[in-house]
């Protein structure tokens, strides 16, 4: 007779899977606060059926078994996060009134580092890269629950049909035909799960710099050149959207609080496998916290812009209110 497992050999075995959990639960929920709250819930229901445990699949697979479904019945009281092109409205002018809705619950981006994107295995990064980047998630939320439970289950985690019909207490055909369903609504509001996501190249590390110098120089002019033809600008918590590098000029031009040189300063961090910066304005001679901005490239220019005006992000990001030491105008 063997010995009940411990709580503390459960901590023990458990823990190093904390970052993948949670990716796993930002993939379903679109919100990295959220799937925070969700990974805490999924280590308590463990904690405590743990002397249950009889071992009949791997305890990775018996914790994300438990993370799917504290994620499906959060769900069951919770709205989809969308960007603002996921509101159904057409592009924005650019100098019309920002309007903001705080009401709705917003997609957030999530750090690389929580969401387990690192380490040596060239082949795993990648894998990480693209199972977060911000328009999967983003597509992921048009998709129902169990769909979306589903195809995360089956085509991020190559779950066999059986596993994901045991995970989720139904027939291997429903869960066949519920990934069926699935793939052809994602493949309706793009991307694919199968589009790569390749490191940057040194001509795209060169146009980041220069888009990090023409924001930090208020060089709006020099923003036209750096921008795809459909180029899209998002900004939640404010509904509009904007489209094409001409309207995304005037937005800058019109509507960012900078007044010239200097009074941005971008930071470079990971999210969503993707490059991003933090966003200070400088206000009284100091650089407070403004906003997290997140890129994505389509060739050498730059396709896809989010702007997260969430405060609580810079926390997340483990990124001070403030930046150190003042200036002067």
């Amino acid at each position: 007779m063997t010995d009940k497992p411990t709580n503390e050999e459960f901590l023990r075995q458990a823990d190093p899977m904390r970052r993948e959990l949670l990716a796993h639960c930002y993939r379903m929920m679109g919100s990295v606060h959220d799937a925070e709250d969700l990974v805490q819930e999924t280590y308590l229901r463990a904690w405590r059926a743990y002397e249950g445990f009889e071992g009949r699949s791997s305890l990775r697979t018996w914790l994300y078994r438990i993370a799917t479904s504290a994620c499906l019945t959060a769900l069951d009281s919770r709205s989809r996060r969308p960007l603002p092109t996921g509101l159904g409205a057409p592009s924005t002018e650019p100098t019309a009134p920002l309007v903001s809705d705080h009401e709705v619950p917003w997609l957030e981006p999530v750090p690389d580092a929580l969401a387990g994107v690192g380490g040596d295995d060239p082949a795993a990064i990648v894998a990480g890269r693209e199972s977060i980047r911000l328009a999967l998630i983003a597509a992921l939320q048009h998709l129902p629950p169990r769909q979306r439970a589903v195809l995360v289950l089956r085509d991020v985690l190559k779950w066999k049909a059986a596993e994901v019909a045991e995970a989720l207490e139904t027939s291997t055909a429903a869960v066949n035909s519920i990934l069926q369903r699935a793939r052809a609504q994602l493949n309706e509001v793009q991307p694919s799960l199968d589009d790569p996501v390749e490191p940057l190249t040194a001509e795209q590390r060169a146009q980041l710099d220069r888009y990090v110098a023409a924001f930090e120089n208020y060089d709006v002019d020099s923003l036209v050149h750096l921008f795809t033809k459909d180029a899209v600008w998002e900004m939640p918590p404010f509904v509009g959207w904007y489209q094409g590098p001409e309207a995304i000029m005037e937005l800058t031009r019109t509507q960012c609080p900078a007044e010239g040189p200097g009074d941005l300063k971008l930071v470079p961090i990971a999210a969503n496998g993707q490059p991003a910066f933090a966003v200070y304005h400088r206000q009284n001679g100091v650089y407070g916290q403004f906003a997290i901005m997140v890129l994505t490239f389509a060739g050498e220019q730059v396709r896809h812009v989010g702007m997260f005006f969430e405060e609580s992000l810079f926390e997340t990001f483990g990124l001070p209110s403030t930046l150190e030491g003042s200036t002067t105008k």
